[in-house]
């Protein structure tokens, strides 16, 4: 049997805190996971217009092991500064490689694009992301807000607002799957003409508001696609846990199975617009060998537990600036 966490978030999971800053000014923020000690990650960047940071050095064949922390931002390429502020807040409290004078933390990063949202984004040469990634290191938490905090602030999830989301499965026997995401995705996450989420069957205790099937033949395009201006890019940014222990091959094979989550939660998914990028990161608290039918069932747990994460962050977003909430556009 399966369940949701206590929480229905990531951090359901021992050993991981997240944290959220945002500025409500420029319409933008940061997220970042925080391990409590070094975890084991990998990623897999399907989208086509991605923007990462040291996601080459997640590939397994690479010398490093284990990872410090995982950032999710807004800002496009200006959000990736984020990880400097986390680098500098862990490096500062003994966190990271022993590699000289001062720990060096290895810490990857993702963005999103949100720079088109009506926020004041005239910063100048002030990036204000590395005080976005400090900030949300001083907040990391067990419990954290979903909807427009953190990454999710800025986002837009086709024709309404897009969101942080997050959301867990505990299964009998300890093994606990988390997803967090920043849902910024071209697509569309609720079927058009209807109040539906595409991804309506996998939904746990209401979290999605208990409205279930569409009750008509969809449209898998987003309205207005063939209207489409490729200056306003995309992109769904996340994360997928676990504890259970594994190698870093193992865990870029979750990777790859967790962004059939996004699949199942967006139509269309991984277009040219986006840059959809998932992280898989193991805590290695629950030690088990790890068989391919063990490894198969982790990751099919994490793509569904995606599909919710992105569903939710929808669900829990309010109207900001000319993309209205879920609940906005339900109740209308």
């Amino acid at each position: 049997m399966i369940r949701p966490g206590p929480r229905n978030l990531i951090t359901d999971l021992d050993g991981l805190l997240v944290g959220n800053a945002e500025d409500h000014g420029i319409r933008t923020g940061t997220t970042v996971v925080l391990p409590d000690a070094p975890a084991v990650m990998a990623v897999d960047v399907r989208g086509g217009g991605p923007g990462t940071r040291d996601t080459e050095a997640l590939a397994p064949d690479t010398l490093v092991e284990k990872f410090h922390a995982v950032v999710l931002s807004g800002g496009s390429v200006f959000g990736l500064a984020a990880a400097d502020g986390v680098t500098g807040w862990l490096s500062a409290r003994g966190v990271g490689l022993p590699l000289g004078p001062r720990p060096v933390p290895v810490v990857p990063a993702a963005i999103l694009f949100d720079l088109a949202n009506g926020g004041d984004k005239g910063w100048g040469e002030a990036n204000p992301y590395p005080a976005l990634g400090r900030a949300a290191c001083e907040a990391a938490s067990r419990d954290f807000q979903l909807g427009n905090v953190g990454a999710g602030l800025g986002a837009k999830a086709g024709a309404l607002k897009g969101g942080l989301g997050s959301a867990s499965v505990f299964t009998d026997d300890g093994l606990q799957v988390g997803a967090l995401v920043g849902a910024n995705p071209f697509g569309e996450v609720v079927i058009p003409g209807t109040s539906a989420f595409w991804c309506w069957p996998l939904e746990m205790a209401g979290e999605l508001g208990g409205r279930g099937a569409p009750g008509m033949t969809p449209d898998p395009l987003p309205s207005g696609f063939p209207d489409y201006r490729p200056a306003l890019a995309n992109t769904t940014i996340a994360v997928v846990a676990t504890n259970l222990a594994l190698t870093p091959s193992q865990a870029k094979r979750v990777a790859m199975m967790a962004q059939d989550g996004i699949a199942r939660a967006v139509r269309p998914a991984h277009t040219p617009f986006d840059g959809d990028t998932v992280f898989a990161l193991s805590t290695g608290a629950l030690q088990r060998t790890v068989d391919p039918l063990l490894l198969a069932q982790v990751g099919a747990l994490a793509a569904d537990c995606l599909a919710r994460a992105i569903a939710r962050a929808v669900y829990e977003a309010r109207t900001l600036g000319d993309k209205p909430g879920y609940r906005d556009a339900a109740a209308s």
